[in-house]
């Protein structure tokens, strides 16, 4: 009985948070100009939209900012991570992990206003940069939160058996603790790239005039009635994010099976 209200549960919660998004995607290819009734089948707001030249550009900033910060925030929040799980004080470690975790508890609302106060005083044009760096600082403590329990589930003897024959400590971080930490790597890199994605208020604060966001563009043409036109970008946008799922499920997969047959071998 309780697994049945259980599945039950799940599907009505799974409607819930899909329903909306598939209705939006409905509508991308609504042949009218408003959401209001389904008038026919119509690509014509994906060709409005692939012969608009500045929402384009605005894409284009957008998934710029994400990959650039996200590949940025994972490669430091991995060297954070093991920067902490070196450190022999818990007392330390305990202290380094509170700051981590400021900015995730922090309202973004706070953190946005806090850089755009930053960028002022140090005289920081706004713009790019200043947007790229918000989301780098962002970003890195969700790395290190994917990262670390991993690293401190990992047997350190690992590494000392493969410095013992013969592997330089360069050679032991490359075969040893990058592929046992590489799902929490890519886990950390697509939760930082989804954050930037989609984060609307510290973007909000520190993008300068030239340049905008997806989700600020959004926001300004909510205020005005949103065409058509947005509804084709967000189908695209939700099908390039499941296949990005799936490249990392096809990741995940093959790393598992690449450690079982390292296994193996030194078995």
């Amino acid at each position: 009985m309780n697994k049945i209200i259980s599945r039950v549960y799940l599907i009505f919660l799974l409607v819930i948070l899909y329903l909306p998004i598939f209705y939006l995607i409905l509508f991308a290819f609504n042949e009218g100009d408003n959401m209001g009734a389904f008038q026919g089948f119509s690509l014509g707001h994906f060709r409005d939209l692939f012969s608009d030249t500045r929402m384009i550009s605005i894409v284009i900033n957008t998934m710029l900012i994400a990959i650039l910060s996200s590949l940025i925030a994972t490669i430091i929040g991995l060297f954070g991570a093991l920067f902490i799980d070196r450190l022999k004080s818990k007392r330390a470690a305990n202290i380094y992990l509170s700051l981590n975790d400021v900015l995730l508890v922090s309202p973004d609302v706070i953190i946005g206003s806090s850089f755009l106060i930053l960028f002022t005083v140090l005289g920081f044009s706004l713009g790019f940069m200043s947007v790229l760096l918000s989301h780098i600082a962002f970003s890195i403590p969700i790395v290190v939160l994917m990262i670390l329990p991993r690293l401190q589930e990992m047997n350190k003897s690992m590494i000392d058996a493969a410095q013992d024959l013969g592997a330089t400590r360069i050679q032991a971080f490359n075969k040893v603790v990058l592929p046992f930490l590489l799902p929490s790597i890519l886990t950390g890199f697509f939760m930082a790239f989804t954050y930037s994605l989609d984060d609307f208020a510290v973007t909000f604060f520190v993008t300068g005039n030239g340049f905008e966001t997806l989700s600020v563009e959004v926001y300004s043409q909510a205020r005005q009635g949103v065409n058509l036109e947005i509804n084709a970008l967000s189908a695209l946008i939700f099908g390039f994010s499941l296949i990005m799922i799936i490249i990392y499920y096809l990741l995940t997969v093959r790393n598992k099976k690449s450690v079982r047959v390292g296994k193996g071998r030194i078995i």
